[in-house]
């Protein structure tokens, strides 16, 4: 099971998020401690904020007094309301905060049911609760209400992740926005890519592509990124996703960060050079495009070829996963390019002689690999040597990513939003 604690200085907003749940019978109270009852047992966020008023009124200089939790069960595990409530009082009670007033909200709006509590980390006299080794402390009661409720451990499953976790979205099985968040959320932190043509060239392995739009919005010039879940045809399969669903490092400003920092990479010569030789002799021992691809995808490198309504081929990129790096052809150099592979594999425009020539080519390589640094592969990519080409990135990479554990990107531009209008209603 996995806790995450968030504390915000928005209680309405944080209370309106999850009794928005309930309205859309996507949500349920399981549990309230300390709060004021009410006669029917239903309750407004008028209702609910009444029981925190005095904590609030009584509060020092604590900032951020609002706490707001989500315990998240594997998906696999089968919990009961009863142990939902009993798991929440234990929490809560271990970490302090079982003297405080709380509401616990069960949520089924994923293909996962989770709890999330609401309460204030301020005690009566105005005091803040300390919060001293919080999530050490957190972990060590979730590994406890994982042997008393017999859940998967999450440590005991770590070292065997092999499993293909992380892999091409699948839109026809439900929950795209998950399976969505669970690459894009995690893909900057693994490879280096200077544009967002390379970028999407990176998603495309996983039935996703992105797009940039513009407008403007009461004189003022906005900006930001759609992003779309995409069948095997590479064609779009619904209705698109903000990125501010899947956290900041998915929008638009995090991108540019990327874009710079990934230019300024000091091995990106050799990366280059180890990747044009690979290219030059996957040129020369395929007769065609798709025998091309193999070739490349025995390497450890993936192609991503974009054509147009004629068949022209406009845009080639190179994904390599032994350096994590993504490059267009055109910033390899001319013979790399788009218009080159083109004329190569359906105009009969053969390339130089001398930069197809394999025994001078292999010699080459072999001189040019004593220049480059001497290292053994990592074990993200073993899969090179599986026999399965096709299958093996997504595989290496589940044994390196965290599980997806389903969350509900809902709540965080639920809490943004909410955060604008409260800074919208000062200024007016």
């Amino acid at each position: 099971m996995i806790a995450k604690i968030g504390r915000s200085s928005n209680l309405f907003g944080t209370l309106s998020y999850n009794n928005l749940k309930m309205e859309q019978e996507k949500g349920e109270i399981l549990l309230t401690n300390k709060m004021i009852e009410t006669a029917d047992g239903k309750y407004s966020v008028a209702q609910l904020a009444k029981s925190f008023e005095p904590y609030l009124l009584a509060n020092r200089k604590t900032e951020k007094h609002t706490l707001h939790i989500s315990l998240n069960p594997n998906p696999k595990d089968m919990v009961s309301d009863e142990q939902y409530r009993e798991m929440a009082q234990q929490y809560m009670n271990e970490m302090g905060y079982g003297n405080q007033p709380f509401v616990v909200f069960k949520h089924t709006d994923i293909d996962r049911s989770h709890i999330h509590i609401v309460s204030v980390c301020i005690d009566e006299k105005g005091k803040k609760i300390s919060d001293q080794f919080e999530k050490v402390r957190s972990m060590k009661i979730c590994r406890e209400l994982e042997k008393k409720f017999g859940l998967i451990s999450v440590v005991e499953k770590q070292p065997h992740q092999n499993h293909k976790i992380f892999r091409p979205i699948n839109y026809k099985s439900g929950d795209i926005k998950s399976q969505m968040a669970s690459v894009i959320r995690h893909i900057t932190s693994y490879y280096q890519f200077q544009s967002l043509g390379e970028y999407n060239a990176l998603l495309s392995l996983f039935n996703i592509t992105v797009e940039k739009v513009e407008g403007e919005l009461k004189g003022q010039l906005k900006r930001g990124l759609l992003y779309f879940p995409l069948d095997d045809q590479g064609k779009k399969a619904g209705n698109p996703f903000k990125a501010s669903l899947f956290g900041k490092n998915a929008g638009i400003d995090a991108l540019q960060k990327h874009f710079t920092a990934s230019k300024s990479k000091s091995n990106d010569q050799p990366v280059k050079q180890s990747l044009k030789r690979s290219i030059i002799d996957a040129r020369h021992y395929s007769i065609n495009e798709q025998a091309f691809k193999n070739k490349l995808k025995e390497e450890g490198i993936d192609t991503v070829v974009r054509k147009n309504e004629n068949g022209r081929i406009y845009g080639i990129t190179y994904i390599d996963h032994r350096s994590r790096t993504v490059l267009n052809g055109s910033r390899l150099g001319k013979e790399f390019s788009a218009n080159n592979f083109n004329d190569y594999w359906y105009n009969n425009v053969k390339a130089d002689q001398t930069e197809n020539n394999p025994p001078q080519q292999k010699a080459s390589q072999s001189s040019n690999k004593e220049n480059l640094p001497a290292e053994d592969p990592h074990h993200f990519f073993d899969f090179l040597n599986t026999g399965q080409p096709e299958d093996g990135l997504f595989e290496a990479l589940g044994s390196l990513l965290p599980e997806a554990q389903r969350e509900d990107y809902e709540e965080q531009d639920f809490a943004h939003k909410m955060m604008k209008k409260k800074v919208k209603r000062r200024r007016d």
